[in-house]
């Protein structure tokens, strides 16, 4: 990124803006990580709030001025000396002076470099999906204090409103606050009960970045490769050498692989029979089929398991018309007997199709119990329009496209629909 200054008032401050905004994504979750080692968890309230304050400073005073030469550091000592401030006034303070000067003096947020994920993050991520908070809370709480995910951005992960992502926000820190939880990687024997968490918290990471809920941008490649390499490093950490650890890996490694056929020159979504398969990355595959082999050291099958050998399937197929759909099709049965998850459920309905053709795939995505939340997915409702499509229901398929061009929130997924639209408006034509 250049930060050079600029002679143009409104260029200085959209690169101020850009910059801090880059930071805020990528910088600040280490940057509470390094408060609540400094402070402890019990202010990590107060820490998210000290970097988010640091931020709009950065927004006022950079364009002003010439940026400084370490952006991170000058956001992180702006951050710590807010905090200092508000701590100066509560009365346990001056007890713990001393061993948060210690602290505050030795923190250095590019102490690491860029070589990998800190040992306080790794803290901080394990006291965020503690089995003392909710379920639901533990994912919510990471992705917003780790990754800088909005609550909106966590509402679409989680197929709920912003309100009750803010509410599970809310509940989480007050809990981590009154309960005092240690800022540790847990013991080996407590570490099961921890990792579901971890897991979990980084595979929607993964998923937010494989297909963007909101923004410009359909695919944001810069999250796809934080999920790996955090969970890259979490599995070379002695306590996380856990079979299920390396299937999410596998999973997410084969997936990414596929990234840069996803989309045409023109930012277009291609399916996976229409990418062109010489632009996978195949070191990136067969790092994934790697770890799928290591994740197989054990006895339990978990579902990152099954998700990871059904993108093997398709990962190494040299041809779509090669594709193992049968495979497939079984390992979704297993899937859906473990999650009993709509969106499995979504997805079987295509490998039924595959396999039994598409009158049989239409049956299986209309006889899926959680109707109406599928229903408000525009993913449903283009699967529906490209099965009816295939069977000649031209007016059945526009309905169904329609729908799904309305219910689509990223300009990506619009155009996409936009050209299934047209093409089937054709073939209707033709028809008659």
């Amino acid at each position: 990124m250049d930060i050079s200054p600029k002679n143009h008032p409104h260029s200085e401050e959209m690169k101020a803006q850009q910059l801090a905004e880059h930071l805020f994504r990528h910088e600040s979750g280490k940057m509470v990580a390094i408060l609540v080692g400094i402070y402890g968890p019990r202010c990590l309230q107060m820490a998210e709030d000290a970097v988010q304050e640091a931020m709009i400073r950065a927004l006022r005073a950079w364009p002003l001025s010439r940026l400084p030469d370490n952006p991170s550091a000058w956001l992180l000592r702006t951050a710590k000396n807010l905090m200092t401030d508000q701590l100066r006034r509560e009365k346990n303070f001056q007890e713990k002076q001393p061993e948060i000067i210690v602290g505050m003096e030795t923190a250095d947020p590019g102490a690491d470099g860029e070589s990998g994920f800190t040992d306080d993050q790794l803290r901080l991520l394990f006291v965020c999906c503690h089995p003392a908070l909710p379920q639901e809370a533990q994912a919510a709480l990471a992705l917003k204090t780790l990754c800088g995910f909005s609550p909106a951005e966590i509402a679409r992960a989680f197929l709920v409103s912003e309100t009750a992502v803010s509410k599970r926000l809310t509940r989480a820190r007050q809990r981590v606050r009154e309960m005092e939880l240690p800022f540790a990687v847990p013991e080996p024997h407590e570490l099961p009960a921890r990792l579901d968490g971890v897991l979990g918290t980084l595979y929607l990471l993964f998923n937010e970045g494989y297909k963007a809920s909101v923004g410009d941008r359909l695919v944001r490649e810069d999250l796809c490769h934080e999920a790996i390499r955090i969970l890259t490093l979490l599995t070379q950490h002695p306590s996380v050498h856990e079979p299920r650890a390396f299937a999410l890996l596998a999973l997410m490694l084969l997936t990414a692989a596929r990234l840069p056929a996803r989309t045409n020159a023109e930012g277009n979504l291609l399916l996976l029979h229409e990418q062109d398969r010489t632009a996978w990355d195949q070191k990136m595959i067969q790092r994934g089929i790697q770890c799928l082999a290591l994740s197989a050291d054990g006895r339990t099958v978990s579902a990152y398991h099954l998700e990871a050998a059904i993108a093997a399937c398709h990962s190494t197929a040299a041809a779509a018309t090669q594709t193992d759909w049968p495979r497939i099709l079984n390992l979704y049965d297993q899937l859906i007997q473990q999650t009993a998850s709509p969106i499995a459920e979504m997805n079987r309905s295509v490998a039924v199709a595959r396999v039994h053709g598409p009158k049989a795939g239409q049956a299986a995505l209309s006889c899926i119990s959680e109707q109406d939340i599928l229903r408000s997915l525009h993913l449903y409702h283009a699967i529906h329009g490209s099965l009816a499509a295939e069977l000649g229901e031209f007016d059945a398929a526009l309905t169904h496209y329609q729908r799904a061009r309305a219910l689509a929130e990223l300009p990506a997924e619009r155009d996409f629909i936009d050209l299934r639209l047209g093409e089937c408006e054709r073939q209707h034509q033709a028809s008659k």
